[in-house]
Formats: C-alpha cells, structure tokens, sequence
C-alpha cells in the first residue's frame, strides 16, 4: 500500500472537513488531495528521481510528501540546521532533483547539475493559493521508496534511511483508527520536516481525519498562543520543550482546556518535568513514545494510564515506570540481547532488538536489517518484570573504564533524583590510567551544588567506580532540536577543556 493512498480514502470519506491549517478559513481534505495531484503531475514532468524540500514547516510539506508519493519519487527533507558545506554535499547526493527551497535559503546551495531549484514563494503561488483546483488523475507509482531520511552524521558521513511505503502505512494503520478523530481535533507539530516524527505526525493525521496547525519554528509563547488559539487537542513535544511551555503557561495563566493529548520523546524526561506537567494539566493525557527512524516512529509507548499508576503507587518497581517508554506495540517484537546474541534476563542490560513490518532497518545501499527481519538499534536497555522497556542511551555513549563498562543512563538518572540538579549528562573521557573516566556536567538550581555529598549518595546507591571523577557545571546543556542530547559536542569541549588545563 502506498502513503497516498491514506490521503486519498480521508479526501473520499470527509472531503469538506478542515485538514491543514486554521480552523477558520483552512484547507480542507479535497483541496488537499487536489492539490497534490497538481504538485504531482507537475513533478512527473521534471523528470527528476527524488523530490527534495530545505526550509521551515508549513502547508507545503504535507502536499509536497504526499504529491512525491503519487509522482513515484522519494520525499527528502534537508536539514537547514547544518553548515552549508554538509547541506550542499547531501544536495550533492540527492541529485537528480527537485528542491523546493524556502526564499532566505536559496542562496545557501551551489548550483549542482541535475537540481532543478524552485523557491517557495514560486511554489505556493503556484500550486498552494487560490481556490480549490481540480483533481488531476494520476497512475498510481510503482516506486516502493516513500522517503529518505539523512542521519545526524555524528560519526562519519551521514547515511540516507530508507522508509518505503509499506513501513510507513504498517506503522500508521496498526496504530491509528481510520477517521477516529473528530471534526474538533487539531494537532500542533513544532518538529521539522527532516525528523521521523514531522514525517509521522502527517501521515497519521491524514488517516485519521485531524486537522494539522504548523508552528514554523518552536517557542514556548508561540506554541502556548498557538495551542489556545486553535483549540489544539493533541501535540507532541521534546523534553526541553515541554519544560519551557509549562514555564510560559505558568506566566501567563494559560490552562489549554481543549487540549487532550501531549505526547513526548526524543530524550529523556526529567521526572520533576513531568510531575509538574501532570499536575498543571490533569486533564491532558501524556503518553511518552520511544521510536527510531528506521522503525518509522514509535515502537514503544508508556501510556497515560501508565503514566498515572507510576506516580500514585508506592511501589518502587512501579515507580520508576515513569522513566521508561512502557511497552511494544502490539505489532513489534522486542528482545533485548546480549553481546553474543543471547537474550537477556529481566533487569538485564543489553541491545535493543525489534522486528515487524513498520521497521525498516535500511539505509540507501545498504541493508542494516538480518535475514529474519531483526534489527538491531545501537540502543542499549532492560525490560522489567511487567515487560516495560527501558532506553539507557546509545551503545556508542557507554564507558569503558579500565574494561568496565558503565551506561551514563543509569548515573544520569541518580543525578536527576536531587532537586538542585535541573539537567545533567555523564560522560567518558580520555584518562592515562583507566582509559576513560567518568566524569559530569551539571545545570544546578542553585549555582553552588553539593558535588561532594551527590558523590558520596552514588557510591553508596551504585559504586565508586561509576562515580564521577570531575564535575563540570554548565548554565544548559546542548540539544539538538528533536530533544537529543548532543553528547559528542560536550564530550569534545570537556576533551578540549582538560587538554588546556
């Protein structure tokens, strides 16, 4: 099944109900669909392999992703965060195509052969404005590959995940009700376009029939001015986000009273964050998601009744549920695994293992996916009693510290149990005489934390060997703007920083 097609279905089922944009005044799902046909066919006829788009959200990348779909070319969203020599060689990779490019970025990218560049003012005055235009007919693609999606390249050259059709559609059909929104819901996505989730929120809110309000880029007073507004009922948010939202919501008095459902991911949650969340808001339902892109999206999730019974019990093991990402859905296999690819035990730390139709586990030339269809994560993480997963982070963050090794996850969640450490990141670095040590950067509410009695309180919770050896104090860490801790950024400036010293 192609991802058009869910496009198409919601266009013959509610063709006059609001799809994208205000409530007042947006466009609705048979304009959409009439749309992407015009973008389509004018697509065809470039004669291009891919479609590419570098600029900020809007209207243009749900008719632009769905247009591609029809056209039988790959959507490829470009990162406009990264420095014009990386963005110019991934428009180097991406060639032959279109670019549909946002004005302010044009002069960004070199002239490349085979790049047929169109601004966005040129685009929507052509295919986005005006009345509703007449459908056009298009033969339904027989090109399998719905999207690439360039990894962050923090290791080496960034690679190009494969989504085909059929990992998109599995996802969205196995987890959403066909029209199961109502004419009400409207969801606000701050995420950008290059991100699974952008990716993930436009084809869910399609098949189910909810309207989708874009935010060009996040801030909290737009986000909250937005949310109220436009009678949002569902979003989802980073971490980092959610923290400053309440803050706004805080100054302003705002209690978002239409709004239902919040999700989360995309970083670890500090529990005080989503206390604060579930006590301003008890009438929103928060549900934290764990997904990768090669999965396309949420695998996991720790629902809002999951979310409840963790802060009101008096359980530990069930307690500390509220740091987990709940459990599989139904439709994914997981197993944890050892090294040498055994499963492990329950409280057993290994490599996150999933399998099932959504997952891809493919990069462009290269399959990262075993014969029987399982597909390892480079995450590491341990399955409770009850089968909720937890995520310590990447594989490639562990420490080895004279041949142990430590998951930061473990430490980092200790620190975050101290009411002055608002943020923290543990990391190794390069030590003479173990190899790595552990060390931590903290963001403290006070300015003058206790580092001493932080460090007596881990060893005597875990061991001295995973008790930082240095502290660092930071006023905020760094993050990308999915929520990801940028870990190799702050390990290079401690790196650097200990070399001078």
């Amino acid at each position: 099944m192609h991802t058009p097609l869910l496009l198409d279905i919601a266009a013959d089922a509610c063709a006059d109900r609001v799809a994208l944009g205000s409530r007042d005044g947006g466009c609705d799902f048979d304009s959409y669909r009439a749309r992407a046909t015009q973008v389509a066919s004018w697509l065809i006829k470039q004669g291009k392999a891919n479609t590419a788009f570098l600029g900020m959200n809007g209207n243009i990348l749900p008719v632009l992703l769905f247009a591609s779909g029809m056209a039988g070319t790959p959507f490829v969203p470009l990162n406009y965060r990264l420095a014009d020599t990386d963005l110019n060689k991934l428009v180097q990779r991406t060639a032959p195509a279109v670019l549909v490019v946002d004005d302010e970025m044009a002069h960004r990218i070199v002239p490349t052969e085979g790049i047929k560049l169109i601004l966005r003012s040129e685009f929507e005055a052509t295919f986005m404005a005006g009345d509703r235009p007449e459908k056009v007919d298009i033969p339904e693609s027989e090109n399998d590959i719905a999207v690439l999606l360039f990894t962050s390249g923090t290791t080496g050259e960034p690679k190009a995940a494969v989504l085909r059709h059929a990992n998109l559609t599995s996802y969205v059909m196995s987890t959403v009700e066909f029209l199961g929104a109502g004419e009400d819901e409207a969801a606000l996505v701050c995420v950008p376009s290059y991100h699974i989730a952008g990716i993930s929120a436009i084809l869910t809110a399609a098949y189910g029939g909810r309207r989708i309000v874009y935010l060009p880029a996040f801030t909290a007073e737009d986000w909250v001015a937005t949310a109220a507004a436009e009678g949002i009922t569902h979003a989802m948010v980073v971490p980092t986000m959610l923290d400053r939202i309440l803050d706004v919501m805080e100054k302003t008095g705002e209690t978002l009273p239409e709004l239902r459902a919040l999700s989360y991911g995309g970083g670890k949650m500090p529990e005080p964050v989503i206390a604060r969340a579930l006590a301003m808001l008890p009438h929103v339902a928060f549900v934290n998601a764990y997904g990768l892109t090669e999965t396309s999206s949420t695998i996991s999730l720790l629902g809002a009744d999951d979310h409840r019974a963790a802060f009101a019990s008096d359980d530990p093991k069930v307690r500390r549920r509220i740091a987990s990402v709940g459990q599989p859905l139904p439709t994914i296999e997981l197993e944890i695994r050892r090294d040498d690819g055994t499963a492990c035990e329950p409280g057993e730390q290994g490599e996150i293992h999933v399998r099932g139709e959504q997952v891809s586990g493919e990069y462009l030339h290269k399959k990262a996916i075993a014969d029987d269809g399982w597909f390892a994560t480079n995450d590491a993480g341990w399955l409770d009693d009850g089968g909720y997963l937890f995520v310590d982070g990447r594989l490639d963050d562990v420490i080895v510290r004279g041949g142990e090794n430590i998951s930061p996850g473990e430490i980092e969640d200790l620190l975050r149990s101290f009411d002055d450490i608002a943020d923290c990141a543990v990391l190794g670095i390069p030590c003479d005489e173990w190899g790595e040590k552990v060390v931590a950067v903290i963001v403290s509410r006070s300015g003058q934390p206790d580092t001493d009695s932080i460090s007596v309180a881990i060893r005597a919770k875990l061991r001295s060997t995973k008790t930082p050896e240095q502290w660092f104090h930071r006023q905020e860490l760094p993050y990308n703007e999915t929520g990801k801790l940028l870990r190799r950024v702050l390990k290079a400036e401690l790196v650097k920083a200990t070399e001078q010293d």
